[in-house]
């Protein structure tokens, strides 16, 4: 999952969502400079990314795409997730994606002091072209990869996933809402075991 279903699955704990947002720029033992709510928001980012991983349905998705991208193809599986959560948004949560995506900015902007690094330069990008709310519109996620292809390393074209996904786009988002829906019970048993 990325950033959008991260933040969702945080709940309205907004430090837990602070942690969950930050936690790809957060390596190893270096959660444990945050405070405890924010660490929970890392570690919960963490068991998020397991459980997508493990899951079978993830993995069938990332295994379409594998021939064509290779090893970012689990990045373009995650935003296509991210792209189903955004066009369902209002079958999961009551307020509209636009306002929780400007809230959500907000809050990052005010707590920017005590990001990562990595987190300060990619957060003024995912505001501006409100990644969020881009996530909804293949054009929009088409950019949004676009704009990440840029900062691989290797020559990703992720961008070019997008006719893949219309291909298959039935498919992809009947698999997102039956993984989702798994991932939902998941991530709500772990908070109330640690959050």
């Amino acid at each position: 999952m990325n950033y959008l279903a991260h933040v969702y699955l945080s709940g309205s704990n907004k430090e837990l969502a602070i942690g969950n947002f930050i936690a790809d720029h957060v390596k190893g033992k270096a959660y444990l400079e945050y405070p405890e709510i924010i660490q929970n928001g890392i570690l919960l980012h963490r068991k998020i990314d397991h459980f997508t991983d493990q899951h079978p349905i993830f993995k069938k998705n990332v295994t379409l795409l594998f021939p064509k991208f290779r090893q970012y193809s689990r990045v373009i599986v995650d935003m296509f997730f991210d792209h189903f959560l955004a066009v369902q948004w209002e079958l999961y949560h009551p307020e509209p994606l636009e306002d929780f995506s400007i809230k959500f900015y907000t809050m990052m902007e005010q707590y920017s002091g005590n990001l990562p690094d990595k987190t300060k330069k990619i957060l003024p990008v995912i505001s501006k072209y409100n990644w969020f709310l881009a996530y909804r519109s293949l054009e929009g996620l088409e950019s949004i990869l676009f704009q990440m292809s840029q900062r691989t390393r290797f020559a990703s074209n992720m961008y070019l996933a997008i006719p893949d996904l219309q291909e298959n786009y039935s498919e992809v988002a009947m698999d997102f809402t039956v993984f989702f829906d798994e991932l939902k019970d998941f991530v709500q048993l772990e908070k109330e075991n640690r959050c």
